[in-house]
């Protein structure tokens, strides 16, 4: 059960990407075996959107599953998909003694029309997680956002949309990055009102290169405080200190959720496990 990862502790999982191209996962396994010696309570796979890597989100998680055997949760998303094709790769999950998922709408894939979009067999990730709840024994997780999801018109609507996850049976909850820790516990004491009762893991991605804001931290929503923006204009064309400063900022916020009571961390490692392994050994040493 996830509610057993838990107990009395604090955690510490890792999210990792499949390889694009199938000559890469030799590569891909080389750096599975480095977060594995770092000993996370799980690693969870994300997934292509409309399933386009399902095959290898699979393969990833059972590696990590029964080779490296460290819980592995599998990322799914229904967005582009019908129930009988999820129910298919929940089947391969379990096949492969995968019991985690982590079920998630997704966005909109690109050749998908507005027609398709609204028709959909499944409009949110709380009817996913209702589906898989009464269709399979996996236990599953959901996403949270902190500074509410980009598509939601206010917090409150969000914080329902939390709830319902919740009463569908989600059993923990792994938030969006953030990078301003302010934004998070106000969130935790609105979720908890709300009636929030699962374990919330915060999820934190170290900024290691100054284009990461153009991309990956545009899409999220988030805030960027002026610290880290401040950080990138010091550092930023200079890619070994950007690389370093990024790391501290990491560390910094992290340590600073630790001493504010929050001790269930989730590291976006980018697939970067030298970098995983500096945070790790800084914050549980």
């Amino acid at each position: 059960m996830i509610k057993d990862m838990f107990e009395h502790k604090r955690t510490l999982s890792f999210e990792v990407f499949p390889p694009k191209k199938d000559g890469e996962f030799k590569a891909a396994f080389e750096t599975l075996d480095a977060l594995g010696k770092l000993s996370p309570d799980f690693i969870s796979v994300t997934y292509g959107a409309g399933g386009s890597r399902s095959g290898k989100t699979v393969e990833i998680a059972s590696y990590i599953q029964n080779t490296l055997k460290i819980d592995a949760m599998a990322h799914l998303t229904c967005v582009g998909s019908k129930r009988e094709e999820l129910l298919k790769i929940a089947q391969s999950l379990k096949a492969e003694n995968i019991n985690y998922i982590l079920a998630l709408r997704g966005d909109k894939p690109k050749d998908m029309s507005d027609e398709q979009f609204a028709s959909r067999d499944f409009a949110h990730a709380n009817d996913l997680i209702a589906f898989l709840k009464e269709n399979t024994s996996l236990h599953m997780a959901g996403a949270c956002y902190p500074e509410k999801h980009f598509e939601c018109f206010s917090m409150e609507s969000d914080l329902n949309n939390l709830k319902r996850k919740q009463d569908a049976g989600a059993e923990l909850f792994i938030s969006q990055l953030f990078f301003d820790n302010d934004f998070y516990y106000t969130f935790l004491e609105k979720a908890e009102k709300k009636g929030i009762s699962i374990p919330i893991c915060a999820g934190i991605m170290p900024i290691t290169a100054a284009k990461q804001l153009g991309t990956t931290v545009t899409l999220s929503g988030s805030s960027v405080p002026k610290a880290l923006t401040d950080l990138i204009a010091t550092y930023g064309d200079n890619p070994d200190d950007m690389k370093k400063a990024g790391i501290d900022f990491a560390i910094r916020q992290i340590r600073d959720l630790q001493e504010n009571g929050v001790n269930d961390i989730h590291l976006y490692t980018m697939n970067k496990p030298q970098m995983a392994a500096e945070i790790t050994k800084s914050i549980y040493r």
